[in-house]
C-alpha cells in the first residue's frame, strides 16, 4: 500500500471518496510533496474488488496481484532510464494496452509518471487515448513541471493541484523521517528543498548539506580568485548533480537581483551566501546580473529537458560569468 501523508488527507478523500471517476487525471505540484504515492494509492482503490472505506482492501485478488507487480489492467508508463524521456514507442505500447478488455471485469488503470518526460511525438501519440480511452479505463498523470506539458494534453485531463505541506506540517513530519536530525538541520533541508519534505529526505540522503558547503566554499573562492572556474569545474563537484547546482545559482542569481532593488536583508534567505549576495549586488550592474540570471534560467531549463550536455563545459560557462560579476563593465 502507498504511504498516507497526512497533507494530503483532504484531497485524498475529495479524490477517493467521488461516486465517478473522470477517465484523467493530472496530479500536479512541485516535486517531494508525494504525489506518485497519491496516484498509486488511487490506483489501488480504483482497482480493489472489495474496497474498504475510501481505500484498498489490501487482501482481495486485485490488491494482491497489484502488490505483487502483476496486475493484468494495471500499466505504469515512466522513463526506461532515470533523467531519460519516455519514448514514443513505450507510449504506443501503452495505447495497445488501453484498447484491450479488463481481465478482471473492472476497470483498467494506468500510471504516467512524469508526464513531462514525454516529447511531443510521445505526447501526441497518448491524446487519443486520453480524449476517448476504450472501455473502463483511467488514466493517472503525474506532473512536477506542467508548465511543460502541452495544452492539448492538459486540456483533456482533471487537472488537480496537491498541496505543498505547511512548514509546521512538514517539520513533524520530518521529526519522524529524519529523528537522527536536529532541528536546525531538518529546517536547513526544508528550505533547500523549496518547502517539499520527501525532497528534504531525498537530499538528506545523498548529503545535500555537504554538497551545499562544497559549493559556497567553492564560490567564495571563485569570487576571490583562489580556484578558477576550470578547476571546479572538472573536479570539485562533479559529484553533485547538475539540477541542484543550477537551482542554486538560479536562487542566488534571483537574490542578486532582489537586494539591489529592495536593499531588504530579510529577504536573502539562508545564511551561508549572505555576504556573498550582498557583495555581488553592491558591486555588480543591474544590467550584468539580469543577463546572468538569463542565462542560468536558459540553461537551467535545457538541464530540466534532459538535453544532452557537457558537463563541465556547462558548469564552467556559469562559473565564468559569476567571476565576471563584479565591476560595472
Amino acid at each position: 500500500m502507498a504511504e498516507a501523508y497526512p497533507w494530503q488527507d483532504s484531497l485524498w478523500q475529495q479524490m477517493a471518496g467521488r461516486a465517478q471517476h473522470a477517465h484523467a487525471y493530472l496530479l500536479h505540484g512541485p516535486a517531494g510533496i508525494g504525489k506518485r504515492a497519491l496516484a498509486e494509492r488511487l490506483m489501488a482503490r480504483l482497482l480493489c474488488q472489495r474496497p474498504v472505506g475510501l481505500d484498498a482492501c489490501g487482501q482481495c485478488k486485485s490488491c494482491m496481484l497489484l502488490a505483487a507487480g502483476s496486475h493484468p489492467d494495471n500499466y505504469v508508463l515512466e522513463p526506461e532510464e532515470a533523467d531519460k524521456g519516455i519514448k514514443v514507442d513505450q507510449v504506443r505500447d501503452l495505447v495497445s494496452f488501453i484498447v484491450q478488455t479488463a481481465q478482471l471485469g473492472g476497470r483498467k488503470v494506468v500510471l504516467v509518471e512524469p508526464v513531462e518526460a514525454m516529447n511531443i511525438n510521445a505526447a501526441n501519440a497518448l491524446l487519443k487515448s486520453l480524449e476517448e480511452p476504450s472501455g473502463n479505463t483511467v488514466l493517472l498523470l503525474v506532473s512536477h513541471q506542467p508548465s511543460r506539458l502541452l495544452p492539448t494534453v492538459k486540456s483533456r485531463c482533471v487537472q488537480q493541484a496537491c498541496p505543498l505541506p505547511s512548514e509546521e506540517m512538514s517539520l513533524r513530519w520530518l521529526e519522524q523521517a529524519l529523528p537522527e536530525c536536529a532541528l536546525e538541520e531538518r529546517l536547513e533541508l526544508l528550505a533547500l528543498a523549496a518547502g517539499s519534505p520527501l525532497m528534504a529526505v531525498s537530499l538528506h540522503a545523498q548529503g545535500v548539506r555537504e554538497q551545499r558547503a562544497l559549493v559556497v566554499e567553492g564560490v567564495k573562492k571563485l569570487i576571490k580568485q583562489q580556484q578558477s572556474p576550470t578547476q571546479l569545474a572538472e573536479s570539485a563537484w562533479k559529484d553533485i548533480p547538475l539540477l541542484l547546482l543550477f537551482d542554486w545559482f538560479c536562487d542566488w542569481s534571483h537574490l542578486i537581483l532582489r537586494y539591489q532593488l529592495t536593499q531588504d536583508e530579510e529577504g536573502l534567505g539562508l545564511s551561508d551566501m549572505r555576504k556573498v549576495v550582498q557583495y555581488l549586488a553592491q558591486k555588480s550592474s543591474q544590467d550584468k546580473v539580469l543577463a546572468m540570471q538569463d542565462w542560468v534560467l536558459a540553461q537551467r531549463q535545457k538541464v530540466m529537458s534532459k538535453a544532452n550536455l557537457n558537463r563541465v563545459l556547462l558548469l564552467e560557462a556559469l562559473l565564468v560569468q559569476w567571476a565576471g560579476l563584479p565591476g560595472q563593465g
